[in-house]
């Protein structure tokens, strides 16, 4: 079995969660390559895996000759799917939603654009996530689900000790775009430096994604406040390796990971932080309650809501009890809920299934 994932660039979770898959599948004897349209820093994080960047539709039509794939999955650009099929391309097409804001819920609901998907995809596939579901079954009810959670290789991604930091660490993880809202970033960070003198910030950002406009928003804000900037650590396009590092680090620190996001799919940092034993507070975004459970496994605060969030904050830094509680009953949910095998299990099954269901469909023909 051969397969093909596409997306926009190898950035964020997606490029994540391309790289994590096709090892998996790897080990299951399916070959997966890698389509991306744009180049994308990324891209250093991916080995031993076929990968093109190209958006050219001729070098597209001689990949699909050549590779002959079984199935392709399309995540999140529509007008991909009728590329692949005006190339040529008559094999299993999936349709793939990781993440979904004002953006992407406006184009899934655009007439024309639900034309294609209904005239191309064989199924939608998506993680588990009840907004998610919610509208692919009220937009696409004809079209064959697949729900599964994503993957996470915490074989190879977790906690490593090292000398604790002398002050406590707040991490954030994102791109400086609006639906991250790093805004509530820097604010709760302003609001525990008057509470905690020796903080600091970490932010890490893939900075060639950024919105100019966001990026003129967040300087304007450290302009006004020297100590808050002075506090501020921005690390950009960290190699994936070595962020189980950092995570631990804060940890380590007594400090955690805050996800601010207003919309989430998945939220990889947020898995990925409790993997390295870093307690998470969090925005409620969606995907992320697949994660937490609120005092259980780490803590939620309402989007917007610093004064909230300083409370969970001063709690998450203080209570050791209910901190170690977090952080072990966290690590332990994500290594029962989130394995690759598991993963890779349910992708062969849906594949299977389809394949099932096309020879059905030519035999009643």
């Amino acid at each position: 079995m051969k397969v093909l994932f596409s997306f926009y660039n190898p950035s964020g979770g997606m490029e994540t969660l391309n790289r994590i898959r096709s090892k998996a599948l790897k080990e299951r004897g399916v070959e997966s390559h890698l389509l991306y349209k744009f180049d994308g820093e990324g891209r250093k994080n991916i080995k031993n895996i076929t990968t093109f960047v190209t958006g050219d539709a001729e070098t597209i039509r001689e990949i699909l000759i050549r590779e002959n794939y079984d199935s392709i999955i399309v995540c999140s650009d529509i007008t991909m799917l009728a590329q692949l099929r005006n190339l040529g391309y008559s094999g299993k097409l999936i349709f793939e939603l990781q993440g979904l804001g004002p953006h992407e819920e406006g184009l899934l609901l655009t007439q024309s654009l639900k034309d294609l998907i209904h005239e191309h995809v064989d199924a939608i596939l998506y993680p588990q996530n009840q907004q998610l579901r919610e509208l692919m079954n009220a937009n696409y009810p004809k079209i064959i689900q697949y729900s599964f959670d994503d993957p996470l290789d915490w074989e190879h991604f977790g906690y490593s000790e090292y000398p604790p930091r002398p002050f406590p660490i707040i991490g954030w993880v994102g791109r400086i775009q609006r639906n991250k809202n790093w805004h509530d970033f820097l604010l709760l960070g302003q609001a525990l430096i008057g509470i905690f003198p020796g903080l600091y910030l970490w932010l890490f950002e893939d900075d060639t994604m950024s919105d100019p406009t966001e990026i003129e928003k967040l300087n304007q804000l450290l302009a006004t406040n020297p100590l808050l900037h002075a506090r501020l650590i921005r690390y950009s396009n960290i190699p994936h390796e070595l962020m189980a590092d950092y995570l631990s680090i804060i940890g380590d620190s007594g400090g955690f990971l805050l996800s601010t996001s207003v919309q989430e799919g998945f939220g990889y940092a947020v898995a990925e932080a409790m993997l390295c034993r870093c307690p998470v507070l969090s925005t409620d975004s969606g995907g992320v309650r697949r994660f937490i459970n609120h005092n259980k496994t780490g803590k939620f605060y309402a989007h917007g809501n610093i004064v909230e969030a300083t409370l969970e904050a001063i709690s998450l830094m203080t209570d050791t009890k209910l901190r170690n509680k977090l952080i072990v009953h966290a690590e332990a949910h994500i290594k029962g809920r989130f394995s690759t095998d598991v993963y890779a299990n349910r992708f062969i099954n849906m594949i299977n299934h389809l394949d099932y269901g096309r020879r059905r469909n030519r035999n009643t023909k």
